[in-house]
């Protein structure tokens, strides 16, 4: 699985214009109604393109995305959750 950076084609330190603009270009090439030969393919890419620009542009999620990885934010932005109190079984 590609990083969001990379999903993007922008590096780390690109400013908020240049991450929405790398989404719309992406967003346009891969779009399942302007690829109806590789529909599967088209809406598999356009997802991931749309869940790294949610990411990307939020500048919140996009802290956390690079202080812990795609796993910090699945875990609330806690960085996976490792040692924060989990619940006593």
């Amino acid at each position: 699985m590609l990083e969001y950076y990379q999903m993007l084609g922008v590096q780390k330190n690109a400013s908020q214009d240049d991450i929405k603009k790398a989404y719309r270009k992406s967003a346009l090439k891969w779009h399942p109604d302007k690829n109806p030969d590789n529909k599967d393919e088209a809406e598999k890419r356009f997802k991931e393109i749309s869940e790294a620009y949610e990411v990307l542009s939020d500048e919140d999620k996009r802290n956390t995305y690079d202080r812990y990885g795609k796993e910090g934010l699945s875990a609330g932005g806690r960085g996976g959750g490792r040692g924060e109190g989990g619940e006593a079984s």
